[in-house]
């Protein structure tokens, strides 16, 4: 049943100001430190890798340089792979997986593929495992012109003389039981609307572009994931977090400002895990995003 939010900030049916985002802000205290999460293991990979720092992002007394890691003798020649991580910093298993997959997996597309990973594109909310930026934005509907985040931006800007060059972009994502005990809510707040709720999908699924879904390349990543973790089925509506299911495993989305959609790469498609489900581990759900990412790899350098 539709209902106004309940938040306990700001009031029913009426958008956040700034005293609220302020509210709202000194709740979100640092519970893990992303220097040495994700930038002593970046820092480890600069023998095997380029290194890059994109941008700083500054959050009142915080600084956060992004990184960026490229295939070392990048060549014009073999197509390029972005993989990014972390657009939702509370997304754990999306940061976890993009630092495993450059330490475990990446080596086998050496000479193959040029590969560029944003292992963590939202450094602020992972330390708060936070799904918004210090502003209250959501940064995984920022990625447009002018955008309101700073990540996105950023990210943005650095993608902008490469973006014409990528034949494949996974973002690695999680939807957690917090989307509807705490995000949804908090959104509505801020927004001054009803709130909706929606079931969680229980399971792996993915999220492609309505305009460029590819079915086959979907496909080929679902079936490669359910030898690690089980595929989300529709709920009684025929739904995958409020939207109907396009094939096994797969909606299409026409959502706006999604960091999948920042390149013109042919082959785009986000990553869900589920790890709040007693039937997987946290090491199943960043093994689910490294075999996502190789199987998305492998079914491209196969056409």
């Amino acid at each position: 049943m539709n209902q106004l939010s309940t938040y306990p900030i700001g009031t029913s049916g009426k958008p956040w100001g700034a005293a609220e985002v302020a509210q709202w802000r000194a709740q979100q205290q640092p519970s893990r430190h992303y220097q040495e999460d994700v930038v002593s293991v970046i820092e480890s990979l600069q023998t095997d890798w380029d290194v890059t720092t994109y941008g700083e992002i500054q959050y009142g007394d915080d600084y956060f340089t992004l990184y960026a890691l490229q295939s070392k003798d990048w060549d014009p020649d073999l197509p390029c792979a972005l993989i990014t991580g972390g657009v939702h910093g509370y997304e754990t298993s999306g940061v976890l997986g993009a630092l495993r997959f450059l330490t475990h997996d990446a080596n086998a597309y050496t000479g193959r593929m040029n590969l560029l990973v944003i292992p963590c594109v939202s450094p602020w909310a992972y330390e708060r495992i936070q799904r918004w930026n210090y502003d209250a934005v959501d940064p995984n509907r920022s990625f447009i012109e002018s955008s309101p985040a700073q990540e996105a931006a950023a990210l943005i800007h650095f993608l902008k003389p490469l973006k014409t060059q990528f034949i494949v972009h996974i973002d690695l994502h999680e939807t957690t039981d917090t989307d509807e005990s705490e995000f949804a809510p908090a959104k509505a707040a801020r927004d001054g609307v009803v709130f909706e709720p929606c079931p969680i999908p229980d399971g792996f699924y993915l999220v492609a572009n309505a305009a460029k879904p590819v079915p086959d390349f979907q496909a080929a990543i679902i079936a490669a994931v359910q030898h690690v973790t089980y595929i989300a089925v529709a709920d009684e509506n025929g739904c995958l977090d409020g939207t109907p299911m396009a094939a096994r495993g797969v909606l299409n989305s026409s959502v706006q400002g999604v960091c999948a959609d920042v390149t013109n790469a042919a082959y785009t498609t986000t990553t869900e895990v589920y790890p709040d489900s007693p039937m997987t581990t946290p090491e199943q759900c960043i093994k689910a995003q490294t075999v996502a990412v190789c199987a998305g790899l492998d079914f491209v350098l196969s056409r």
